[in-house]
């Protein structure tokens, strides 16, 4: 009976896999709001006005961050619970789906999960969905653990918080971080923390553990198991190229960002040298989609905004808590320039060449995520009167789901909200829903048109 409901629930999301993420989540919103807009989750016992509690919900089931509202003040326990529940469901939800979908598709085509970007074929059946949801449920359980750990005991003894308040700032943190979802309980984000490496550090590394992907993090585990056993490690491309693709991207966005800012008074500029590094680096991990602060992003120079936007629209690892366009989307595209260059027929990375579908549909989410900013900073204009770059940065936030901003989501017009509620979404489930539906429909064609070359540059 369990294997025939499983068997019916695959083809289920094989035939429309990417209509039953959006429905899904929409639904999940939808309930969310619902639940904010009750009395008894607004501190003052008011009911929150349906564009809030939907910007809100939208914000922490799409782990994005940006709020209308001071969070820790606004919302009474029972919203803060809400919240939580969102973005933790949010989180796990986008993880769980997105390697389902991966291995749905891998069954499909009969190619090796597309996440993971090698060519194996393999069957999906009732022990691979289990393993799946296992292991993103015991990667989450121990981040979340460990790291809400470590912050209350650093709260309770270091800033003197009472064991109840330290447990719940440092839980409520903790699953924030590893969700990517960048909601805190104080008004100025982590700032007041920004010198303390025992309160960002561990908050950084949750960030990047739940933001690198959980293919990444599976084959992490398995092969650590396997090198028990035989002595030897053999890494997948997907794993190599995001692993290295996203260490570069922290310590180039740490170096630029500290030689953009160190004389900065209004930001790193009266750090001591080593504390400037360390909110480089913060400031760098939380730009790959977190949406924690540690110095005041709208007293940032341009530069440095325009850097943030880079980083935030590239986003974190695939199939993960993080948004963006993803890291193996722009290392694909990377190597897919440094071919064009050296006049290769063929693109390849790391000792492997690329499918030109692989090619395609990078590029693909990368023109349309362009497009999606693009149209929505221009919508804003429109509507708010604000300094371009503002309004560009809170279009690339909402877009790459970091939640970073120069402080003007809470004064933007209804009309305004509701396009950065649409822009959370559409960055939320368009990466994982285009790539799906594109793979879904790639079919051989029985013929070949004649070639012609059109002028190009």
């Amino acid at each position: 009976m369990a294997k025939r409901a499983v068997r019916i629930m695959q083809s289920l999301l094989a035939a429309h896999p990417a209509r039953t993420v959006v429905m899904a989540f929409a639904a999940v919103i939808l309930l969310g709001t619902v639940l904010l807009m009750l009395p008894v989750a607004a501190e003052d016992g008011r009911s929150a006005d349906a564009v809030t509690a939907l910007f809100t919900a939208t914000s922490a089931v799409c782990v994005t961050g940006l709020v209308v509202v001071d969070t820790g003040t606004y919302w009474s326990g029972l919203g803060e619970g809400v919240i939580l529940v969102l973005f933790q469901i949010g989180g796990f939800g986008i993880m769980t789906m997105a390697s389902l979908l991966g291995l749905l598709i891998s069954g499909k085509l009969r190619l090796r999960m597309q996440l993971t970007a090698q060519a194996e074929t393999k069957s999906l059946d009732i022990g691979d969905v289990r393993r799946v949801l296992l292991g993103v449920a015991g990667c989450t359980l121990a981040v979340e653990l460990a790291v809400g750990a470590m912050l209350a005991l650093r709260l309770r003894f270091g800033y003197a918080e009472s064991i109840w308040d330290a447990t719940y700032l440092g839980f409520f943190h903790a699953v924030s971080a590893f969700n990517n979802a960048g909601f805190g309980l104080h008004a100025d984000s982590l700032t007041k923390y920004a010198q303390d490496p025992w309160m960002t550090l561990p908050v950084a590394a949750a960030v990047i553990l739940g933001g690198i992907g959980f293919p990444v993090l599976l084959e992490l585990l398995r092969h650590r198991n396997r090198a028990r056993a035989t002595g030897r490690r053999r890494w997948s491309l997907h794993f190599r190229l995001t692993v290295i693709t996203t260490a570069v991207l922290l310590f180039a966005g740490t170096l630029l960002t500290c030689v953009l800012e160190w004389t900065n008074l209004d930001t790193l500029g009266s750090f001591d040298w080593d504390k400037k590094i360390l909110a480089g680096f913060f400031h760098s991990a939380m730009s790959r989609t977190a949406g924690f602060n540690g110095v005041d992003v709208g007293a940032m120079t341009d530069a440095t905004l325009l850097l943030t936007c880079m980083l935030m629209f590239i986003g974190g690892g695939s199939a993960g808590t993080a948004g963006g366009i993803k890291v193996s989307t722009f290392a694909v595209l990377g190597a897919a320039m440094l071919a064009e260059v050296r006049g290769e027929p063929t693109s390849a990375v790391m000792g492997r060449r690329l499918a030109p579908h692989v090619l395609r549909q990078a590029l693909t989410v990368a023109l349309a995520g362009v497009g999606f900013v693009m149209t929505a900073t221009l919508a804003l204009l429109a509507v708010v009167d604000k300094p371009f770059e503002e309004v560009l940065f809170e279009s690339v936030s909402a877009f790459g789901t970091v939640g970073l901003s120069t402080g003007i989501t809470a004064d933007l017009p209804t009309v305004g909200r509701l396009i950065v509620i649409l822009l959370m979404f559409v960055g939320r489930l368009g990466p994982v829903t285009l790539v799906s539906a594109l793979a879904l429909r790639e079919r051989k064609r029985r013929y070949e048109l004649p070639e012609e070359r059109p002028v190009i540059g």
